[in-house]
Protein backbone atom coordinates (compact mmCIF):
# COMPACT_ATOMS: atom_id res chain seq x y z
CA UNK A 1 0.00 0.00 0.00
CA UNK A 2 1.49 3.43 -1.04
CA UNK A 3 0.23 6.18 0.62
CA UNK A 4 0.71 9.76 -0.77
CA UNK A 5 0.21 13.26 1.44
CA UNK A 6 -0.74 15.89 -0.45
CA UNK A 7 -1.22 19.67 0.69
CA UNK A 8 -4.01 21.34 1.80
CA UNK A 9 -5.08 25.04 1.50
CA UNK A 10 -6.94 27.07 -0.11
CA UNK A 11 -5.64 26.46 -3.43
CA UNK A 12 -7.92 27.21 -5.45
CA UNK A 13 -9.26 30.53 -4.36
CA UNK A 14 -5.24 31.62 -5.00
CA UNK A 15 -5.28 30.07 -8.25
CA UNK A 16 -7.93 32.51 -9.57
CA UNK A 17 -5.87 35.77 -8.07
CA UNK A 18 -2.99 35.01 -9.46
CA UNK A 19 -4.41 34.18 -13.13
CA UNK A 20 -6.39 37.39 -12.74
CA UNK A 21 -3.93 39.55 -10.75
CA UNK A 22 -1.14 38.34 -12.97
CA UNK A 23 0.88 37.68 -10.72
CA UNK A 24 2.25 33.61 -10.93
CA UNK A 25 2.74 32.32 -7.45
CA UNK A 26 1.61 28.55 -7.25
CA UNK A 27 -0.30 27.08 -4.66
CA UNK A 28 2.10 24.03 -5.61
CA UNK A 29 6.18 24.07 -6.23
CA UNK A 30 5.63 22.81 -9.39
CA UNK A 31 3.10 25.58 -9.97
CA UNK A 32 -0.09 25.30 -12.76
CA UNK A 33 1.51 21.79 -13.99
CA UNK A 34 0.24 20.30 -10.74
CA UNK A 35 -3.31 17.98 -11.47
CA UNK A 36 -4.48 19.74 -8.24
CA UNK A 37 -4.19 23.50 -9.35
CA UNK A 38 -4.68 22.41 -13.19
CA UNK A 39 -6.26 19.17 -13.09
CA UNK A 40 -7.44 19.59 -17.02
CA UNK A 41 -7.48 20.76 -20.70
CA UNK A 42 -10.72 22.98 -19.37
CA UNK A 43 -8.98 24.29 -16.41
CA UNK A 44 -5.52 25.14 -18.53
CA UNK A 45 -7.89 26.97 -21.20
CA UNK A 46 -9.98 29.18 -17.96
CA UNK A 47 -6.64 30.00 -16.32
CA UNK A 48 -4.60 30.98 -20.10
CA UNK A 49 -8.05 32.90 -20.27
CA UNK A 50 -7.85 34.30 -17.24
CA UNK A 51 -3.68 35.52 -17.63
CA UNK A 52 -5.19 37.58 -20.73
CA UNK A 53 -8.45 38.87 -20.38
CA UNK A 54 -7.67 41.89 -18.11
CA UNK A 55 -4.69 43.34 -20.04
CA UNK A 56 -6.56 42.85 -23.55
CA UNK A 57 -9.77 44.23 -21.91
CA UNK A 58 -7.30 47.59 -20.92
CA UNK A 59 -7.16 48.35 -24.55
CA UNK A 60 -10.61 48.71 -25.34
CA UNK A 61 -10.78 50.69 -21.68
CA UNK A 62 -8.15 52.58 -22.95
CA UNK A 63 -9.90 53.60 -26.57
CA UNK A 64 -12.77 54.11 -24.21
CA UNK A 65 -11.25 57.13 -21.96
CA UNK A 66 -9.47 58.21 -25.32
CA UNK A 67 -13.08 58.37 -26.68
CA UNK A 68 -12.29 56.73 -29.84
CA UNK A 69 -11.83 53.20 -29.77
CA UNK A 70 -10.15 53.08 -32.75
CA UNK A 71 -6.97 53.76 -30.85
CA UNK A 72 -7.96 51.18 -28.35
CA UNK A 73 -8.15 48.47 -31.11
CA UNK A 74 -4.85 49.38 -32.72
CA UNK A 75 -2.97 48.93 -29.59
CA UNK A 76 -4.50 45.51 -29.46
CA UNK A 77 -4.00 44.56 -33.12
CA UNK A 78 -0.10 45.29 -32.51
CA UNK A 79 0.09 43.39 -29.56
CA UNK A 80 -2.14 39.99 -30.74
CA UNK A 81 -0.42 40.38 -34.54
CA UNK A 82 3.29 39.96 -32.28
CA UNK A 83 1.47 37.55 -29.96
CA UNK A 84 -0.35 35.14 -32.80
CA UNK A 85 3.51 34.75 -34.71
CA UNK A 86 5.89 34.12 -31.29
CA UNK A 87 3.53 32.06 -30.40
CA UNK A 88 3.40 29.79 -33.48
CA UNK A 89 7.06 29.87 -33.53
CA UNK A 90 7.04 28.22 -30.19
CA UNK A 91 4.83 25.18 -31.31
CA UNK A 92 7.04 24.83 -34.14
CA UNK A 93 10.22 24.99 -32.28
CA UNK A 94 8.84 22.11 -29.83
CA UNK A 95 7.43 20.33 -32.33
CA UNK A 96 10.46 19.60 -33.92
CA UNK A 97 11.90 18.47 -30.62
CA UNK A 98 15.71 17.93 -30.22
CA UNK A 99 17.87 16.92 -33.76
CA UNK A 100 20.20 14.65 -31.33
CA UNK A 101 17.80 12.57 -30.76
CA UNK A 102 17.25 11.41 -34.44
CA UNK A 103 21.13 9.75 -34.30
CA UNK A 104 20.69 7.92 -30.84
CA UNK A 105 21.92 4.68 -30.83
CA UNK A 106 23.76 2.16 -28.50
CA UNK A 107 25.65 -0.43 -29.15
CA UNK A 108 26.64 -1.97 -32.21
CA UNK A 109 24.60 -0.26 -35.32
CA UNK A 110 24.06 -3.45 -37.04
CA UNK A 111 22.33 -5.22 -33.60
CA UNK A 112 18.62 -5.41 -33.13
CA UNK A 113 19.18 -3.45 -29.99
CA UNK A 114 20.33 -0.71 -31.69
CA UNK A 115 18.03 -0.72 -34.09
CA UNK A 116 15.24 -0.57 -31.57
CA UNK A 117 16.34 1.97 -29.68
CA UNK A 118 17.11 4.18 -33.04
CA UNK A 119 13.45 3.45 -33.49
CA UNK A 120 12.13 4.18 -29.75
CA UNK A 121 14.22 7.36 -30.44
CA UNK A 122 12.31 8.55 -33.74
CA UNK A 123 8.84 7.63 -32.56
CA UNK A 124 9.69 10.04 -29.27
CA UNK A 125 10.27 13.02 -31.91
CA UNK A 126 7.12 12.39 -34.05
CA UNK A 127 5.30 13.76 -30.52
CA UNK A 128 8.38 17.03 -30.53
CA UNK A 129 9.92 17.86 -27.37
CA UNK A 130 7.87 17.08 -24.24
CA UNK A 131 10.83 17.02 -21.66
CA UNK A 132 9.09 19.19 -18.74
CA UNK A 133 5.67 19.10 -20.24
CA UNK A 134 2.40 17.06 -18.78
CA UNK A 135 0.96 14.97 -21.36
CA UNK A 136 -2.11 15.82 -20.53
CA UNK A 137 -1.47 19.60 -22.19
CA UNK A 138 0.98 18.14 -24.88
CA UNK A 139 3.16 20.68 -26.79
CA UNK A 140 0.18 23.24 -28.06
CA UNK A 141 -0.99 23.86 -24.40
CA UNK A 142 2.54 24.37 -23.61
CA UNK A 143 3.46 26.46 -25.73
CA UNK A 144 0.49 28.66 -25.56
CA UNK A 145 0.82 28.78 -21.78
CA UNK A 146 4.77 29.19 -21.91
CA UNK A 147 4.05 32.97 -24.78
CA UNK A 148 0.64 33.59 -22.58
CA UNK A 149 2.53 33.71 -19.06
CA UNK A 150 5.57 36.07 -20.31
CA UNK A 151 3.41 37.84 -22.91
CA UNK A 152 1.91 39.19 -19.38
CA UNK A 153 3.26 40.00 -16.33
CA UNK A 154 2.19 37.03 -15.16
CA UNK A 155 5.05 34.09 -14.03
CA UNK A 156 2.76 31.28 -14.09
CA UNK A 157 3.99 28.13 -15.66
CA UNK A 158 2.59 24.26 -16.72
CA UNK A 159 5.45 23.01 -18.08
CA UNK A 160 9.24 23.59 -17.37
CA UNK A 161 11.19 26.85 -19.75
CA UNK A 162 14.22 25.02 -18.78
CA UNK A 163 13.37 21.76 -20.56
CA UNK A 164 12.48 23.30 -24.03
CA UNK A 165 14.84 23.43 -27.16
CA UNK A 166 16.68 26.54 -26.86
CA UNK A 167 14.68 28.60 -29.73
CA UNK A 168 11.32 27.04 -28.02
CA UNK A 169 12.87 28.81 -24.65
CA UNK A 170 14.28 32.12 -26.78
CA UNK A 171 10.98 33.20 -27.32
CA UNK A 172 9.27 33.14 -23.72
CA UNK A 173 12.69 34.84 -22.30
CA UNK A 174 12.14 37.63 -25.65
CA UNK A 175 8.39 38.57 -24.90
CA UNK A 176 9.81 39.60 -21.60
CA UNK A 177 12.95 41.31 -22.39
CA UNK A 178 10.44 43.65 -25.33
CA UNK A 179 8.95 44.87 -21.94
CA UNK A 180 6.11 42.48 -21.46
CA UNK A 181 3.90 44.77 -23.96
CA UNK A 182 2.18 42.40 -26.10
CA UNK A 183 -1.00 42.35 -23.40
CA UNK A 184 1.19 42.76 -20.18
CA UNK A 185 0.28 43.04 -17.01
CA UNK A 186 -2.93 44.70 -15.59
CA UNK A 187 -2.46 48.08 -16.58
CA UNK A 188 0.99 48.02 -16.84
CA UNK A 189 1.03 46.27 -20.73
CA UNK A 190 -1.28 48.91 -21.90
CA UNK A 191 1.33 51.92 -20.82
CA UNK A 192 4.52 50.20 -21.80
CA UNK A 193 2.76 49.60 -25.19
CA UNK A 194 2.02 53.31 -25.48
CA UNK A 195 5.80 54.60 -24.89
CA UNK A 196 6.27 52.35 -27.99
CA UNK A 197 3.24 54.39 -29.62
CA UNK A 198 5.11 57.29 -28.73
CA UNK A 199 8.65 56.55 -29.96
CA UNK A 200 6.53 54.74 -33.07
CA UNK A 201 4.94 58.80 -33.85
CA UNK A 202 8.41 60.38 -33.51
CA UNK A 203 9.82 58.05 -35.77
CA UNK A 204 6.88 59.07 -37.89
CA UNK A 205 7.28 62.62 -37.66
CA UNK A 206 10.96 62.22 -38.52
CA UNK A 207 9.89 60.99 -41.65
CA UNK A 208 7.88 63.39 -42.75
CA UNK A 209 9.12 66.47 -41.43
CA UNK A 210 6.67 67.73 -38.86
CA UNK A 211 6.36 67.66 -34.83
CA UNK A 212 5.02 64.66 -33.74
CA UNK A 213 1.40 64.39 -32.34
CA UNK A 214 -0.19 61.81 -30.38
CA UNK A 215 -3.91 62.67 -29.83
CA UNK A 216 -3.58 66.13 -30.44
CA UNK A 217 -0.71 66.24 -27.81
CA UNK A 218 2.39 67.62 -29.40
CA UNK A 219 5.26 65.28 -28.74
CA UNK A 220 8.36 67.15 -27.51
CA UNK A 221 11.88 66.65 -26.42
CA UNK A 222 10.70 65.91 -22.81
CA UNK A 223 8.61 63.17 -23.97
CA UNK A 224 10.77 61.65 -26.01
CA UNK A 225 14.02 62.04 -23.30
CA UNK A 226 10.78 59.98 -20.41
CA UNK A 227 10.23 57.30 -22.89
CA UNK A 228 14.07 56.26 -23.85
CA UNK A 229 14.67 56.40 -20.12
CA UNK A 230 11.05 54.14 -18.74
CA UNK A 231 12.34 51.55 -22.12
CA UNK A 232 16.28 51.44 -21.47
CA UNK A 233 15.94 50.79 -17.86
CA UNK A 234 15.08 47.36 -18.20
CA UNK A 235 16.66 46.70 -20.70
CA UNK A 236 20.14 48.15 -19.20
CA UNK A 237 19.38 46.25 -15.82
CA UNK A 238 19.00 42.92 -17.33
CA UNK A 239 21.90 43.07 -19.74
CA UNK A 240 23.91 44.29 -16.83
CA UNK A 241 22.60 41.82 -14.61
CA UNK A 242 23.62 39.39 -16.46
CA UNK A 243 27.05 40.77 -16.99
CA UNK A 244 27.85 41.17 -13.38
CA UNK A 245 26.25 37.75 -12.86
CA UNK A 246 28.80 35.99 -14.85
CA UNK A 247 31.92 37.24 -14.06
CA UNK A 248 31.09 37.04 -10.34
CA UNK A 249 33.25 34.58 -8.15
CA UNK A 250 31.23 30.98 -8.97
CA UNK A 251 31.70 29.52 -5.66
CA UNK A 252 29.99 33.11 -4.39
CA UNK A 253 26.78 32.53 -6.60
CA UNK A 254 26.87 34.10 -10.47
CA UNK A 255 27.92 30.90 -12.92
CA UNK A 256 27.93 28.71 -9.98
CA UNK A 257 24.25 28.85 -9.31
CA UNK A 258 23.39 26.96 -12.88
CA UNK A 259 22.77 23.49 -13.31
CA UNK A 260 24.35 23.53 -16.94
CA UNK A 261 27.29 25.11 -18.06
CA UNK A 262 28.07 26.94 -21.24
CA UNK A 263 25.80 28.59 -23.13
CA UNK A 264 22.71 26.74 -21.52
CA UNK A 265 23.91 28.01 -18.44
CA UNK A 266 24.06 31.90 -19.42
CA UNK A 267 20.46 31.04 -20.76
CA UNK A 268 19.44 30.03 -17.18
CA UNK A 269 21.32 33.93 -15.96
CA UNK A 270 19.50 35.54 -18.27
CA UNK A 271 16.36 34.49 -18.21
CA UNK A 272 16.69 35.26 -14.02
CA UNK A 273 17.44 38.62 -14.87
CA UNK A 274 14.56 39.47 -17.49
CA UNK A 275 11.92 38.04 -15.44
CA UNK A 276 13.26 39.84 -12.47
CA UNK A 277 13.72 43.09 -14.55
CA UNK A 278 10.23 42.96 -15.91
CA UNK A 279 8.30 41.99 -13.53
CA UNK A 280 7.34 38.47 -14.36
CA UNK A 281 8.42 35.65 -11.40
CA UNK A 282 8.66 32.92 -13.64
CA UNK A 283 11.88 31.16 -14.17
CA UNK A 284 13.86 28.49 -16.37
CA UNK A 285 14.04 26.16 -12.99
CA UNK A 286 17.63 25.22 -13.34
CA UNK A 287 19.17 28.49 -11.51
CA UNK A 288 19.75 28.67 -7.88
CA UNK A 289 18.81 31.61 -6.96
CA UNK A 290 17.97 31.55 -3.42
CA UNK A 291 21.28 32.68 -2.46
CA UNK A 292 22.54 36.11 -0.54
CA UNK A 293 24.25 37.19 -4.17
CA UNK A 294 21.13 36.15 -6.38
CA UNK A 295 18.33 37.53 -3.72
CA UNK A 296 20.39 40.70 -3.84
CA UNK A 297 21.36 41.39 -7.50
CA UNK A 298 17.36 40.08 -8.63
CA UNK A 299 15.84 42.22 -5.86
CA UNK A 300 18.17 45.66 -7.04
CA UNK A 301 17.01 44.89 -10.83
CA UNK A 302 13.26 44.36 -9.48
CA UNK A 303 13.30 47.38 -7.50
CA UNK A 304 15.28 50.05 -10.20
CA UNK A 305 13.59 48.85 -12.92
CA UNK A 306 10.22 49.45 -11.47
CA UNK A 307 10.52 52.47 -10.36
CA UNK A 308 12.73 53.30 -13.63
CA UNK A 309 9.64 52.88 -15.43
CA UNK A 310 6.70 54.36 -13.22
CA UNK A 311 8.32 57.67 -12.89
CA UNK A 312 8.93 58.80 -16.41
CA UNK A 313 5.21 57.38 -17.40
CA UNK A 314 3.65 59.36 -14.83
CA UNK A 315 6.16 62.56 -15.92
CA UNK A 316 5.21 61.86 -19.36
CA UNK A 317 1.05 61.62 -18.30
CA UNK A 318 1.27 64.98 -16.29
CA UNK A 319 3.50 66.45 -19.61
CA UNK A 320 0.65 65.65 -21.74
CA UNK A 321 -2.14 66.57 -19.31
CA UNK A 322 -0.64 70.07 -19.05
CA UNK A 323 -0.70 70.39 -22.87
CA UNK A 324 -2.74 72.18 -25.06
CA UNK A 325 -5.26 70.19 -27.70
CA UNK A 326 -4.22 70.83 -31.11
CA UNK A 327 -6.54 69.98 -34.16
CA UNK A 328 -5.96 67.72 -36.67
CA UNK A 329 -4.76 68.53 -40.21
CA UNK A 330 -3.81 67.39 -43.28
CA UNK A 331 -0.35 66.11 -42.14
CA UNK A 332 -1.86 64.92 -38.83
CA UNK A 333 -0.55 61.34 -38.71
CA UNK A 334 -3.15 58.71 -37.96
CA UNK A 335 -2.79 56.15 -35.31
CA UNK A 336 -5.47 54.12 -35.89
CA UNK A 337 -5.12 52.72 -39.12
CA UNK A 338 -3.33 49.65 -40.21
CA UNK A 339 -0.10 51.57 -41.29
CA UNK A 340 0.15 52.69 -38.11
CA UNK A 341 0.04 49.11 -36.55
CA UNK A 342 2.46 47.87 -38.77
CA UNK A 343 5.26 50.78 -38.09
CA UNK A 344 4.12 50.23 -33.89
CA UNK A 345 5.15 46.48 -34.59
CA UNK A 346 8.18 47.44 -36.47
CA UNK A 347 9.00 49.64 -33.59
CA UNK A 348 8.42 47.11 -30.87
CA UNK A 349 10.43 44.38 -32.73
CA UNK A 350 13.67 46.55 -33.87
CA UNK A 351 14.10 47.92 -30.10
CA UNK A 352 13.88 44.07 -28.80
CA UNK A 353 15.99 42.81 -31.55
CA UNK A 354 18.96 45.87 -31.16
CA UNK A 355 19.16 45.92 -27.36
CA UNK A 356 19.00 41.89 -26.76
CA UNK A 357 20.19 39.92 -30.40
CA UNK A 358 23.74 40.24 -28.99
CA UNK A 359 22.92 38.52 -25.41
CA UNK A 360 20.35 35.86 -27.04
CA UNK A 361 23.72 34.86 -29.34
CA UNK A 362 25.63 33.83 -26.33
CA UNK A 363 22.66 31.83 -24.89
CA UNK A 364 20.04 30.17 -26.83
CA UNK A 365 21.05 30.65 -30.12
CA UNK A 366 24.60 29.40 -29.48
CA UNK A 367 23.02 26.41 -28.08
CA UNK A 368 20.71 25.62 -31.03
CA UNK A 369 23.61 25.69 -33.59
CA UNK A 370 25.71 22.96 -31.25
CA UNK A 371 22.59 20.95 -31.54
CA UNK A 372 23.50 20.52 -34.39
CA UNK A 373 27.27 19.62 -34.60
Amino acid sequence: VTTQSIPLGPAASQIAIKQLGTNGGGFFNVNSAHPLENPTALSNFFELLAILLIPAATCWMYGEMVKDRRQGWAILAAMTAIFVVLLASTAVFEQAGNPRLDTVSIGDAASPTAVAIDQHASDLQSGGNMEGKETRFGIANSALWATATTAASNGSVNSMHDSYTPLGGLIPMWLMQLGEVVYGGVGCGLYGMLLFVIIGVFVAGLMVGRTPEYLGKKIEPFEMKMASVAILMPCALVLVGAAVAVVWPPDFGGAGGTSNPGAHGFSQILYALSSASNNNGSAFAGLSANTTFYNTLLGLVMFFARFGVLIPVLAIAGSLAGKNQTPNSSGTLPTHTPLFVVLLIAVVIVVGALTFIPALALGPIVEQLQLHN
